[in-house]
């Protein structure tokens, strides 16, 4: 996959007839790199936080138990807000038992801005609110219980494992988000969601 970042440069010449003409040059034609995704097996671009994100598909697999079979990717995420449709993703959605338990979000930089991202996020994608919220930008991360909106630690030890969502499946309430609420996580979502510019599906096609 391809970007061009085109500087444009115009230069007036003069013809006989004492017209303008404008020469548009493209300048620094970068090809930007790719890696393959560790759960998909797809090629991805490397951008924003995608170094982040495999870091963090391996920990699930390799140091908490879950499958890659668990573990969804770039996981479409359609609303109407405001009465406009609006299409976005979450980066990871994770499960267990027969249901999506966590989702996650990497981040390129600071937390604390998406932490209320990955939240709404969590409580728009099902018919209940998925009970685990996590952002990580690979050195630190953040998890919260969805429904109260709290955090409950941070670091990977903090990250449940496979085993401990099986576990929390079994007595697990699943709650719906309140319909009255609904409109306004969906603008918080959208809002948060739009600052994502380095993201694959922003990016312009070939």
């Amino acid at each position: 996959m391809f970007k061009t970042n085109c500087n444009y440069t115009t230069k007036n010449t003069k013809s006989t007839k004492k017209t303008k003409k404008y020469e548009i040059e493209f300048r620094n034609m970068k090809q930007i790199d790719t890696v393959v995704d560790f759960i998909t097996g797809r090629e991805v671009p490397d951008i924003g936080a995608e170094a982040n994100r495999q870091a963090f598909e391996r920990a699930l697999v390799e140091l908490k138990g879950f499958s890659k079979e668990d573990i969804e990717v770039d996981v479409p995420l359609n609303l109407v807000v405001a009465g406009k449709p609006y299409n976005s993703q979450v980066d990871l959605v994770v499960s267990a038992g027969g249901r999506r338990m966590m989702v996650v979000k990497c981040a390129a930089g600071s937390l604390g801005s998406r932490e209320r991202e990955i939240l709404a996020a969590a409580r728009l994608l099902e018919d209940y609110q998925i009970p685990v919220s996590i952002v990580t930008d690979g050195r630190d991360t953040a998890v919260f219980d969805t429904v109260p909106g709290e955090k409950t630690g941070g670091g990977i030890d903090a990250v449940p494992s496979k085993d401990a969502l099986l576990k929390m499946s079994k007595g697990m309430e699943w709650v719906p988000f309140p319909e009255k609420r609904m409109e306004r996580e969906k603008l918080i979502f959208r809002t948060y969601d739009l600052e994502n510019v380095n993201v694959p599906r922003n990016m312009p096609s070939k």
